[in-house]
């Protein structure tokens, strides 16, 4: 990998590094010459500019930003879409407030679409095939905009066609014990219809656990419980509130993994290799069918059979029974079946990320980039245009300096608009395949604003922990939205906070799973990476997200009304991303601090001492290398935070400069290990990967040492313990290594 080279080279690498700082220098292009005047290679973050900005930022703007972007549904490849691609190329090449350049990226994808002529169905049926019900295929229109002509049907996206019939059970989240438990109960699974509920796994993740066990079809539906704080009745939810109507169907895909699905780890070029259709895994095995919770009520409060668990009851007015088949003094006849009738298809469609970019000064090799995608389900008001207006908000205010000449960063900044990121973070994923090692070289971090407010009580940080420090710097100096006078950052410690034995209380951070475009580059590509966004006080909802999530009711006039009223919380939070890109940008060291890793690590070990310590060694595996790697990294860490502060008290060379930062941005590159976890496709970062288990340690460990305890395993195993642990301890002293001077071979 490319940031081995770069450790083992020494002053040879010194004298590259010297001649790409100055061949960057003299690359910029004919735009920057009222610059080059001013350009140096001390160039630092202007506080000036930076407060230029913050001031800037318009809550006015980004309002009407969010009602252009939002005005139609757009799914990704519609036409509205591509309209949109214009709209943010038209932006970015503005002769006042445009970047440097603006271009677009194309990939032939395979998309999963509801038929337009025959809609999906739900229907209850007898054993002749006489319907005795049938369920809304569309949701209810409650403001005009649900039954504009391009409103999708709700679908599970890529799950397959087919028309299963069966008697209904319910099976809760459609997690593989929940499945276990219904046959615990004497219930046999074979062909029948399983009525599940969002949360605890994966929208595809339920369908694959149902048909290992038997299961024809799947529905799914959000209950009022895990959305609403109860709420159910039409006064009590949108547009009377924020909650989820009764007639709302989160849509979604059900595809396992992210990207493409016909070109894992390739870009979807015309030229590239694609998997056979019929082979691909990931995809749902049978017909699966979303539907609202008003129609899974009349399912659900029929059943018969035993009472579900408490923990499986929810709030639709009813007790929750397991089936099979409906209950004989209930609204259908003895022996009624549920039908579902699915006619997705599936279609190559040409999809388009728009990148604008606005060249560095100093450091034009070394990328800061921030994104957002563009395509929605339906609106998508909130999901994903919030994050959009806000983008294009803050790439205008630093547009407009570039162009009148009084601005130019230290390093490039690129704006991404990803497409088709619903459907699996396809615009994001094709990016990184294509680009991999240009972005694994030159990118500092990818700073990522998807959804930018789900409500406007406080911020909500995820990150790797070196941008721990960035953020919290940035917050500490806007003012929080409202009347409280407190600074975002203090604000945001009422709400979520944590005890350091550094710092003390802190707002706490929240780690990046695979919910957004962040995926592939801190997975994938081991870039340092964020997701910022302004979010609900959860003392006050259980909400598991915002209320509309993925439906027709996630539209403009619901953010003005109930998220956030002025705007204010979306300016914030342009504020925070906007400082933060700043940051990065011009800061002449960056500012990431690697000492923030070494909390995690030590909390890593912790919990492996504490919870598999003792069983590790009777099966004689010692965590002793693991103490030992991790110690190191303590120590390189802060090695290197003090060379850091020596060279900012004294005049340091550029080279001196770029060896430092680029030690920083390498850093996450040192804990990737492509082999680590082969079921896992794109999953590369041996800290990061899903952690399937109950211990929060290196996940690679954690998995093995769970499946190690399953009744039936044996030496094959435990071994993979072992690799797992080795795994991890290599991966820590790689990461030492890459923090130890860059003259130590």
């Amino acid at each position: 990998m490319h940031w081995a080279k770069i450790l083992g080279v020494g002053i040879g690498a010194a004298a590259l590094l010297g001649l790409g700082i100055i061949l960057g220098h003299f690359a910029i292009p004919k735009a920057t010459e009222p610059l080059a005047s001013s350009v140096s290679d001390s160039q630092d973050l202007d506080l000036a500019i930076l407060d230029s900005v913050m001031g800037q930022l318009d809550a006015s703007r980004i309002r009407e930003n969010l009602r252009e972007l939002s005005k139609e549904p757009h799914v990704a490849t519609s036409a509205r879409d591509e309209a949109l691609v214009q709209l943010l190329l038209g932006r970015w090449k503005d002769s006042a407030s445009g970047l440097d350049t603006a271009k677009t990226y194309e990939y032939t994808v395979l998309l999963s679409f509801p038929s337009t002529e025959q809609p999906n169905s739900v229907e209850v049926v007898g054993p002749n095939g006489t319907v005795f019900h049938s369920f809304q295929p569309f949701e209810k229109n409650l403001t005009g905009e649900q039954a504009e002509p391009n409103v999708l049907q709700p679908y599970a996206a890529y799950a397959p066609p087919g028309t299963p019939k069966g008697p209904l059970v319910y099976a809760n989240r459609g997690s593989e014990d929940d499945f276990k438990k219904l046959e615990a109960e004497g219930i046999n699974l074979k062909g029948t219809i399983a009525l599940t509920r969002y949360g605890s796994v994966g929208r595809g993740a339920k369908a694959i656990n149902a048909a290992r066990h038997g299961v024809v079809g799947v529905l799914v539906y959000t209950d009022p419980g895990d959305i609403n704080d109860g709420k159910s009745l039409p006064n009590e939810t949108f547009p009377n509130s924020w909650g989820l109507p009764p007639s709302g169907v989160e849509r979604g895909s059900y595809y396992e993994y992210f990207g493409d699905p016909l070109t894992p780890y390739l870009p979807a070029h015309p030229v590239s290799f694609r998997l056979d259709p019929h082979n691909i895994s990931g995809f749902p095995p049978i017909p699966t069918q979303p539907i609202g919770f008003e129609d899974a009520k009349n399912l659900l409060c029929n059943l018969n059979g035993t009472s579900a668990p408490d923990s499986w009851q929810g709030a639709l007015g009813c007790e929750y029974k397991l089936g099979p088949g409906f209950e004989p003094n209930g609204n259908f006849p003895a022996g009624s079946e549920v039908k579902v009738s699915v006619y997705n298809r599936l279609e190559l469609r040409n999809s388009s990320n728009v990148l604008g970019i606005i060249q560095g000064a100093v450091e034009p090799d070394r990328y800061v980039i921030y994104g957002n995608h563009r395509d929605s389900w339906v609106h998508g008001a909130v999901d994903p245009s919030s994050g959009t207006a806000v983008l294009l908000e803050i790439s205008r205010v630093l547009g407009t300096l570039l162009k009148k000449g009084t601005w130019r960063p230290r390093r490039s900044i690129i704006f991404a608009s990803w497409g088709a990121e619903e459907f699996g973070l396809i615009g994001s994923t094709e990016f990184t395949e294509e680009f991999l090692s240009k972005l694994q070289e030159r990118t500092v971090t990818y700073i990522n604003v998807d959804i930018s407010v789900f409500s406007n009580a406080t911020l909500r940080a995820q990150g790797t922990p070196p941008v721990q420090s960035v953020i919290f710097s940035a917050t500490k100096e806007i003012s929080a939205p409202g009347s409280s006078g407190l600074s975002i950052y203090d604000n945001w410690i009422r709400y979520t906070n944590r005890s350091s034995p550094v710092y003390g209380l802190v707002p706490s951070m929240g780690t990046l799973g695979a919910g957004s475009d962040y995926a592939s580059f801190i997975h994938f590509l081991g870039i340092t990476s964020m997701d910022l966004a302004y979010t609900y006080d959860r003392s006050k909802t259980s909400a598991r997200i915002y209320p509309t999530y993925h439906t027709a009711f996630d539209t403009f006039d619901y953010v003005e009304k109930f998220l956030d009223p002025g705007f204010s919380s979306h300016q914030a939070v342009a504020r925070t991303a906007g400082s933060v890109l700043l940051r990065l940008s011009d800061s002449l060291f960056l500012p990431l601090n690697v000492s923030d890793y070494s909390e995690t690590l030590q909390s890593f070990l912790q919990a492996a001492q504490e919870n598999l310590g003792a069983l590790l060694e009777s099966h004689n595996i010692s965590l002793g290398p693991l103490v030992t790697a991790v110690e190191k990294f303590k120590a390189a860490a802060a090695a290197l935070n003090q060379h850091i502060l020596t060279l900012q008290k004294s005049s340091p060379d550029p080279l001196q400069v770029r060896m430092v930062n680029d030690q920083l941005m390498l850093l996450e590159r040192a804990f990737l290990n492509p082999r680590a976890f082969p079921e896992e496709r794109y999953y590369s970062h041996v800290l990061w990967a899903p952690n399937t288990a109950s211990v929060a340690t290196f996940p690679g460990l954690a998995n093995a040492y769970a499946r190690a305890q399953e009744i039936n395993s044996g030496a094959e195993a435990w071994a993979e313990v072992e690799r797992q642990l080795s795994i991890a301890v290599m991966a820590l002293e790689g990461a030492a290594a890459t923090l130890q001077p860059v003259t130590d071979l």
